[in-house]
């Protein structure tokens, strides 16, 4: 197992244009390998606009266009893929999913969004994903070359437990798409993934859509990726961008030798 690789994480721009989106995600991913990614992430929803009254027009089943982009994505690059998130159909259901892909472009896991999105902000947003969307019931950690990888999706990180038991299962990195609000991002956002990562002692990366301030619903921005310290190894602003971070598996086992909090909580 490789001890060191570059992940990158594609802030990019998503409009109501499915093919135009496709465009855009195949533009970054390729930008990312180009530059030695090979652990790569989407953001949430990044095939359509995050709106409740779309994501049944834009739904597909497993299998359907979006997906067979990601596989193709994945194998032309040889890379690993986190496929953000897109709107999955599936026996009448609707999902919010992430399809992880293997450098072969296999599909290797897929995460559905468990805690789903329902908030009702004083003088903020007001949003109910519960009122489209059904939830998933299952924590996902996906084997690569690099190891094992924890996917979430965006409201699935104020869960704690949850990302603990992906580092119980193994994980060192947990990826997490997601689409903050306005009205949380700026409070909540970095504190949150550095504290996940502090938790568990393990990287943790947020993926976000860049800011599109003619949207209905405008994301905050600032992807980041945190090392097992609590630090930020690379953060974006607004606008797309592609950052970069160096996961060092050496790095997080002098982290969890020095200080062995997990070493404590694999005993009690």
């Amino acid at each position: 197992m490789t001890s060191k690789y570059k992940l990158a994480l594609c802030q990019m721009h998503t409009s109501a244009d499915r093919d135009e989106n496709m465009e855009t995600a195949a533009h970054f991913v390729n930008e990312a390998s180009d530059h030695g990614a090979r652990v790569i992430s989407l953001p949430e929803m990044w095939n359509c606009p995050y709106e409740n009254a779309l994501f049944g027009k834009y739904a597909e089943d497993e299998g359907g266009p979006s997906f067979e982009f990601m596989s193709d994505l994945a194998r032309q690059n040889e890379i690993f893929l986190i496929g953000g998130s897109v709107p999955e159909s599936d026996n009448g259901g609707l999902y919010n999913t992430s399809y992880i892909f293997g450098s072969d472009g296999n599909r290797i896991g897929k995460h559905r969004k468990v805690h789903l999105f329902d908030v009702d902000v004083t003088n903020g947003i007001h949003f109910r994903e519960s009122d489209t969307l059904s939830a998933g019931d299952q924590r996902t950690v996906v084997d690569t070359d690099f190891g094992k990888i924890g996917v979430a999706i965006c409201y699935d990180v104020r869960f704690p437990e949850m990302i603990e038991a992906m580092a119980d299962a193994g994980a060192y990195l947990v990826v997490l798409p997601a689409s903050f609000s306005m009205s949380t991002g700026p409070d909540h956002w970095e504190i949150l993934m550095r504290a996940r990562a502090l938790d568990n002692q393990i990287y943790f990366a947020a993926c976000s859509p860049s800011r599109d301030i003619n949207a209905r619903y405008q994301a905050y921005g600032h992807s980041l990726i945190v090392n097992p310290w609590g630090n930020l190894i690379a953060a974006a602003a607004v606008d797309e961008t592609v950052i970069y971070g160096d996961i060092d598996l050496d790095y997080l086992n002098i982290v969890r030798q020095e200080i062995p909090v997990r070493a404590q909580r694999d005993g009690r």
